[in-house]
This record gives structure tokens, sequence and C-alpha cells, in this order.
């Protein structure tokens, strides 16, 4: 917070005026999904003798391909998974938590077998706002002889395209604390080196710190069960324009993007 004193007439008179001096982060801002720049370490998925296989996933885990819900360990965002295998090349995935339905994962392979086009719907949103992502994938090595045609090690191609809810975010800089709100109702109030305060909206149980290093830099430290598990740098550029970098620290990935002040 910031005061601006106007003096006049030589100083004989002054006026104190209260503002807002608004900081650059201050807004509503847009991802720019053409700008991202996708992780290197490829995705590793087996789906063999009726059973799918996340190799990547942290921690992987195994199901049942028979279309039916099976528990699953380990993981924040879900404790059970369905997968359906729709045909020789088309898959669904299905997350749920506490029974209810947190996200679908279509996965469709081209018929030349080298191109994996994926539909990822994340239906969490505390207001039921569906977040829908699509993309593709590459392959670098197929799956072993008789497997499903999903199976294999896949490298991130591109993000087609993904929901105005999912990559618009509302900032808040009032220079003591910062306060990002999502239009799916995700959001947090943090204190500039203070602790870490839950990510309310968020069914991971994450909780979210902040620090400021300089003027135009803030950096969000996610925490879940005492541990780092996400590092998100916001810079700006310039006026309206912002650089984000997300960092998996729990995978050790990272993710570049654009976003603007809409």
């Amino acid at each position: 917070m910031k005061k601006i004193l106007l003096a006049g007439f030589a100083g004989s008179l002054a006026l104190a005026m209260p503002a807002h001096a608004a900081s650059p982060f201050d807004g509503t801002w847009k991802g720019d999904v053409a700008s991202a720049k996708l992780p290197d370490k490829p995705d590793v998925f087996l789906l063999q003798n009726g059973v799918y296989s996340c190799k990547t996933c942290t921690p992987p885990y195994s199901v049942k391909a028979d279309g039916a819900f099976h528990p699953i360990k380990g993981q924040p965002y879900f404790d059970a998974a369905s997968v359906k295998m729709v045909d020789a090349h088309t898959t669904i995935e299905t997350h749920q938590k506490k029974g209810k339905v947190t996200n679908t994962v279509t996965a469709t392979v081209a018929p030349d077998g080298k191109t994996l086009h994926f539909v990822f719907k994340d239906l969490s949103a505390p207001n039921g706002k569906v977040v829908e992502v699509k993309g593709s994938q590459t392959l670098v090595t197929p799956g072993p002889k008789g497997a499903h045609a999903t199976s294999g090690t896949w490298k991130n191609d591109k993000v087609e395209s993904v929901s105005d809810a999912g990559i618009t975010m509302m900032l808040k800089d009032d220079g003591k604390s910062f306060t990002m709100t999502t239009p799916a109702e995700v959001s947090y109030t943090a204190s500039y080196g203070g602790p870490a305060v839950p990510i309310k909206g968020d069914n991971g149980g994450t909780f979210a710190k902040v620090a400021k290093p300089d003027a135009h830099t803030i950096v969000e430290t996610d925490v879940r069960g005492g541990k780092t598990v996400g590092i998100y740098t916001m810079k700006i550029l310039r006026d309206g324009v912002m650089a984000i970098t997300s960092e998996d620290t729990l995978r050790g990935t990272k993710t570049e993007f654009a976003a603007n002040r809409q």
C-alpha cells in the first residue's frame, strides 16, 4: 500500500490522497496455449492381458481394464479408477474420489499408431465448471506385442485447446499478501514469507505459500503432506505480459507458458 502526496502552492498547502498503487500482477490473466513448452519427460502406459498400468504416474498404479471402478492408493486427487477399452485404439479412464467422478481421460491412437490424441475433463471444480484439455502425444517406443495401441512410451506433442476456466486466474497483490482465484472457485490468500495456507477447492489437500523476491516476480510453492509438490514462478515481462514456469517436483518436469492480462 502506498500514498501519493500532492503538494501545491510552494508547499504552503499539502493534500495527502491515499491511493492503491496497482501491482503489475493485479487483474485477470489468461494463459496462452500456443506459447506452452511442454515437459520432455515421456509418459509410459501399458494395457495388456486386461490390466492397465500407468508406469510414470507418481506413484505408479495398475488397475483391471474391465470398466469397473477399483480402489487406488497413494493418489491425492482420486481413490478409485475405471479403465474401459472402447476398441483396439481407444480407452476411457475415469477417476473417482469418495464416490464422486473427478476427471475422465479419453485416449485415441491414430490408425498409423504413431500419435495419441487425448481429451481430459476435470470435473472436480467446487462450482461444477468443467475444464477440458485436448492435446496429442507422439510415440517414442511401442508397447510389447499384443498390447493395446495406447501402450508404449509417449512424448508430449502439443496442447490443442483448454477451456477458459482452466487457463484464467484473477490475481491481487496488496504488497503484503497475494490472492489467486480461478473461475472454477479454486483460491487462496497467502502472506509473503508466511506459512502455507489451504488452497480452497483443491480436492487433493494442497497448501500454498508465496514469496516475492522482487517487484516483478512471485513464487508459489505448493505443499502436500509436508512435502513440496510444485513450484510456480510468475514473472512480469512487460505490462500485461507474464511468463509462468510450472515445476512438478515429484516427477521432475517443467512446463512454461505466457499469460496475458485481459
